[in-house]
């Protein structure tokens, strides 16, 4: 929902050899595949020079000083680089590399063997090769072990877990650092060790919702096959709870001890994604002594959000959604309109097959296409009216401002649908996004307004978003930056069977579908909808890191 869909790789065991880390847990055994020849593996003490071997363990005993708790900050040598915590020599692939450990980076580079007669062949300079600290996630003891040996084993070295991005996907890959060596490697391991414990943002205890109805029914497989064993492997514990019932992971986060966790992870679609976050607001309102019932300025939740997968953290915009009386709920987009009576008619036949039952709601709702009479209020951002300088001039007339010092304006008409979107929420259908000019954390909502059109015209506008064209250029669909956003619809009198589907009178109002994140909410007859920026974390990557990628995912 929030971004393109970087998938996760299963790690491949098969390809690991047995991994401990002091002292060695209980696992079964692995016979190293990498074994033969690590006899051969280049030691402090059979380096192909003596006196350098000799030279590097004096700065390895130097350097090996006890790193602090805080993010460790390596200081600068003269040349401007990086001051070295340990060096060292270690065999990686088939070749003897002097490795360099900074508090950034941990660099190597192979070691050309010196030449006695001078060959200019054997002194060309190698490549050094480096991966950046902040990319490692775990760090393991490399020993080999025989069938049915739980303990001990050969040590061989170092295994080096990396995440890396590449085309817009996560890739794990395995490095091993080579060398017999006990206390080497030891100590190497304990410095890495230090280093990872001491980047402030790495969770080390996550409460997990596992939506096992999400992803056709896999998201349970997915977690307990591919996500868990990469949670194990960098240390990370976790709280399952597989939910059973529409609002469970809500309740759940009501009650819990929400401060004994680093953050929350979420496996499961877009409707589990807003219940956790919706749910993590409220226990932030509830805990901070705030009335739930309306809320015009909330607090940050105090825990981020993952969506699987995972990535860096960053501050994401939310909407507040509220009733004149009360707060409805937090969410990232909605709809009023098309989209809302389309997922109204399709929550009817939840017995239909996902895909079958999309289909079938669109093509129903377009078949009975009717427009809205509604009036919409905005507070736009500076400068924010989008479009030509035509259009806003065509526009000028339809606006009342009714009070010059907030500048609202108000517009009023039939309109097809009326979309509010705080995130640009690609999805298999809009591969740049339902509002793709919307950045994750920018402080604006993009407010789309479909207004009365034939039925033909709509559905070219809703065929742009899947290709390249502008879905926005029809003379009927207009585009704001805006802050805040009230929609009161105009009440009907005497509505009839086909539009009782949808709306359903109360002895004091009417309540009318509203999609929000992909959930169906009936709103009141005027629903407040308010941005505020940066009110929670994600774990994940910025939109602006995917804009040329083909990876999408499905949030509506």
């Amino acid at each position: 929902m929030l971004g393109a869909e970087i998938p996760f790789p299963r790690p491949r065991r098969e390809a690991w050899p047995e991994l401990v880390e002091e002292p060695s847990p209980p696992g079964s055994g692995v016979e190293d595949s990498a074994g033969q020849g690590v006899a051969a593996t280049a030691t402090s003490s059979s380096s192909p020079s003596s006196s350098m071997a000799q030279r590097w363990e004096e700065e390895e005993r130097r350097g090996a000083a006890p790193l602090a708790r805080d993010p460790p900050r390596g200081g600068e040598a003269a040349g401007g680089e990086e001051e070295p915590l340990l060096r060292g020599i270690f065999q990686i692939g088939k070749r003897s590399c002097d490795v360099v450990l900074s508090a950034r980076q941990l660099r190597w580079s192979p070691i050309q063997p010196e030449s006695r007669g001078g060959d200019s062949n054997m002194n060309l300079p190698c490549k050094e090769e480096f991966v950046e600290m902040k990319d490692i996630f775990s760090i393991k003891l490399k020993r080999r072990r025989f069938v049915g040996q739980k303990k001990g084993g050969v040590l061989l070295g170092i295994t080096v877990f990396v995440c890396l991005k590449k085309e817009n996907k996560l890739k794990d890959t395995a490095i091993n650092f080579n060398n017999l060596s006990e206390d080497h490697c030891h100590s190497w391991f304990r410095c890495l060790k230090e280093i990872l414990n001491g980047f402030p943002n790495r969770p080390k205890f996550l409460k997990v919702f596992v939506n096992p109805n999400s992803h056709k029914r896999e998201a349970t497989h997915v977690y307990y096959e591919q996500v868990a064993p990469l949670f194990k492997l960098a240390d990370i514990k976790t709280d399952v709870t597989v939910t059973e019932y529409e609002g469970h992971a809500l309740s759940v986060l009501k009650e819990c001890e929400l401060h004994t966790f680093d953050g929350v992870v979420c496996v499961g679609g877009d409707g589990s994604t807003s219940e956790i976050a919706h749910g993590l607001l409220l226990r932030a309102q509830m805990d901070a002594g705030r009335d739930t019932d309306y809320i015009l300025s909330p607090v940050r939740a105090p825990l981020p959000l993952g969506i699987i997968p995972a990535g860096h953290i960053q501050p994401v915009d939310i909407c507040t959604f509220s009733s004149p009386s009360k707060l409805l709920r937090f969410g990232f987009s909605a709809m009023f309109g098309f989209g809302a009576r389309t997922l109204a008619l399709a929550e009817k036949h939840r017995w239909m097959p996902s895909n079958q039952r999309r289909d079938f709601a669109v093509i129903k709702t377009l078949a009975s296409l009717k427009p809205e009479e509604c009036e919409l209020s905005f507070l736009p951002l500076k400068n924010s009216l989008q479009g030509s300088q035509e259009k806003v001039t065509k526009k000028k007339e339809r606006f009342k401002k009714s009070d010059s010092k907030v500048q609202w304006h108000t517009i009023q008409g039939h309109f097809l649908n009326v979309s509010i979107m705080a995130i640009p929420c690609l999805c298999s259908m809009a591969p740049r996004g339902l509002a793709p000019n919307t950045r994750l954390n920018n402080g604006s909502m993009a407010l789309i307004v479909v207004r009365n059109t034939s039925r033909s015209e709509f559905i070219k506008h809703l065929k742009r978003y899947a290709s390249v064209k502008n879905q926005f250029n029809f003379p009927f669909v207009e585009t704001y930056a805006v802050q805040e956003v009230k929609i009161q619809p105009r009440t009907k009198i005497g509505h009839d069977t086909e539009e009782n589907v949808y709306l359903h009178a109360t002895s004091a109002e009417v309540n009318y579908p509203w999609n929000i994140d992909g959930d169906l909410m009936e709103g009141a007859s005027e629903v407040h909808v308010r941005v505020h920026p940066q009110l929670i974390n994600l774990y994940g990557v910025s939109i602006d890191e995917l804009d040329d990628s083909k990876a999408m995912c499905s949030c509506l």
